[in-house]
C-alpha cells in the first residue's frame, strides 16, 4: 500500500534521479516530473506527503509554494524547496510563500535523507491516535485513495467493535482504551509490511491489503477477539451475557457484550471509481456484518455476499402493543398513531407476532401471580425471524434482571411517562432500521 508518497518537481534529470533513489530507501513511492501541470495532477490523484521543488523549473519557487498552499487537501503536503542559492532573501521568500524547509545545494546525501525522513516522521505523527498510535481518518482515507488510483490487487476491511460506546459508558475511559489497544494489536498481528492499518475513529479501523488475504485476516481477527473479549468484563456480566445501561436516557436498556463486524470490499470482481464510492460500500457491508448477533464479516461482491448474506430490509415502523390494561393500551395506540407509527394491537400468540414482524414490541409482563409476558418474551427471543426485533417489557414487577434475562431490550417499570417510552420507541425503531 502507498503509505508514503513523495513528489519531486525538478527539470534536472541527474539530480532528480539521485534524490529519488535516496528517498526510495525508506520505502516511499516517488514521482518525478519536470512539469508543473503534471505535478498538480499528481497532487490531486495521490495527495503526496511531501513535495520537493527545485528552482530549476520555469515557475518561481515562491509562486509554486503559494499554489500548493491553496490546494484544499484534507492533510496538506510538506513542502521542501531545493536551490543552489544561499542568499538569505531567496530562503525567506520561499519560506514566507509556504515552504516548510529550504535546502541549499549541494547537500550531503546522508543529511538529505535525514531531513526528508524527519519531515515525514513529523508529518505522520501529527495524525496518529494517542491511544493506538495508528494513523487517523485523514491519513487512512488518503492511503485508500492512492490504492484505488493505483488499481492493483487490493482489498479494504472496515473493522468495528460493536457496542463499544455502551461498554465505555459502563466501564469507563481506561478500560475502553485498553480494549482499543488490544483490538488494534490483534489486527496488526495479522498484517505484514505490505499492509496498512489506520483508526478512523474510536474502535473503527481501516485495513488495506490484497484480496487474497482479506478473508483470512477477517477470520483471524474474529477468532482472536472472541477468545479474549470476556476478559474485559466482570464475571457477573459474562455470566448473564449482557450489560445494563444507566442514566436518565438509557436506564434499563440491555446491551449485548461487544463483538466485531467487518465489511470487506475489493477490486477482484468490482471496480471502484472514487474514494466516496469505496467508503459507501465499506460502510454498507460493515453495517450488514453488524446485523449478526455475534462477530461476523460480509464481502461486497457484485452478486453475492459471503458469510451468510444479508439482504437490506425496507424501512419498518411497525409498533406492536400487547398490553392488558385497556386504558393504557388505547392511550399507547392513539399516541403512536398520531406520531405516524404503523400500530398493531395484537394477541399474545407467538405466531401472531412472527406474522406481523414489528420493529418494536411493547409487551406487558403480567402481574405477580401470572408472569405470562415474561414467558412470551423468552419464546420470542428463540425465533430467528425476530432476532432484530426490539422488545420493551413494561411491568409492575420491579425486577430489572428478571426482565432483561428473559430477552427484553428495555425494562420499563410502571407507571411511566409517555414522553419516556415514546422517546425509546423512536430510538429503537431507528436502531432496528440502521442495522
Amino acid at each position: 500500500m502507498l503509505a508514503k508518497v513523495i513528489l519531486i518537481l525538478d527539470k534536472r534529470r541527474e539530480l532528480s534521479t539521485k534524490y529519488k533513489k535516496l528517498i526510495e530507501q525508506n520505502g516511499s513511492k516517488v514521482f518525478v516530473t519536470s512539469s508543473a501541470e503534471r505535478a498538480f495532477e499528481i497532487l490531486c490523484e495521490y495527495e503526496p506527503d511531501l513535495v520537493l521543488i527545485s528552482d530549476s523549473i520555469d515557475t518561481p519557487l515562491s509562486e509554486i509554494c503559494k499554489k500548493l498552499r491553496l490546494l484544499g487537501s484534507s492533510s496538506r503536503s510538506v513542502i521542501v524547496a531545493l536551490s543552489k542559492s544561499e542568499d538569505i532573501n531567496d530562503k525567506l521568500s520561499a519560506l514566507e510563500a509556504g515552504a516548510d524547509d529550504f535546502l541549499s545545494e549541494p547537500i550531503d546525501s546522508e543529511e538529505f535523507k535525514a531531513r526528508i525522513n524527519a519531515h515525514l516522521r513529523r508529518h505522520i505523527e501529527n495524525y496518529l491516535d494517542e491511544i493506538t498510535n495508528l494513523p487517523d481518518a485523514k491519513i487512512s482515507f488518503r492511503v485508500l485513495k492512492r490504492t484505488i488510483t493505483e488499481n492493483k490487487n487490493w482489498a479494504a476491511l472496515l473493522i468495528k467493535i460493536n457496542n463499544f460506546e455502551q461498554y465505555k459508558e459502563i466501564y469507563g475511559e481506561l478500560a475502553s482504551d485498553k480494549m482499543r489497544q488490544t483490538f488494534s494489536a490483534i489486527i496488526a498481528s495479522s498484517l505484514d509490511e505490505n499492509d496498512f492499518i489506520g483508526e478512523l475513529k474510536n474502535a473503527e479501523f481501516l485495513v488495506l491489503t490484497n484480496y487474497l488475504k482479506a478473508e483470512h485476516i477477517a477470520n483471524f481477527v474474529i477468532y482472536a477477539f472472541n477468545t479474549i473479549v470476556e476478559k474485559f468484563y466482570t464475571e457477573n456480566d459474562v455470566k448473564q451475557g449482557y450489560i445494563i445501561l444507566k442514566g436518565d436516557e438509557n436506564e434499563g436498556k440491555r446491551v449485548n457484550l461487544v463483538s466485531t463486524g467487518i465489511g470487506i470490499i475489493s477490486n477482484e470482481l468490482k471496480s471502484y471509481s472514487s474514494l466516496k464510492n469505496a467508503i459507501n460500500s465499506l460502510i454498507t457491508t460493515q453495517k450488514l456484518a453488524s446485523t449478526k448477533q455475534n462477530s461476523g464479516y460480509v464481502i461486497d461482491h457484485p452478486e453475492i455476499s459471503a458469510s451468510d448474506s444479508v439482504k437490506k430490509r425496507e424501512y419498518n415502523n411497525k409498533l406492536m402493543i400487547i398490553e392488558k390494561d385497556e386504558a393504557l393500551n388505547l392511550l399507547l395506540q392513539t399516541t403512536a398513531q398520531m406520531q405516524g407509527y404503523n400500530v398493531i394491537c395484537g394477541a399474545p400468540e407467538i405466531e401472531n407476532v412472527v406474522d406481523i414482524n414489528p420493529a418494536v414490541l411493547i409487551l406487558d409482563a403480567g402481574d405477580s401471580k401470572n408472569l405470562d409476558g415474561i414467558e412470551i418474551c423468552k419464546k420470542l427471543r428463540e425465533k430467528k425471524e425476530l432476532k432484530n426485533m426490539k422488545i420493551i417489557v413494561s411491568t409492575i414487577i420491579h425486577d430489572k434482571k428478571l426482565i432483561l434475562d428473559a430477552g427484553a431490550d428495555l425494562y420499563m417499570p410502571k407507571p411511566y411517562e409517555l414522553v419516556n417510552i415514546f422517546g425509546w420507541i423512536e430510538r429503537l425503531i431507528a436502531e432496528y432500521n440502521e442495522i
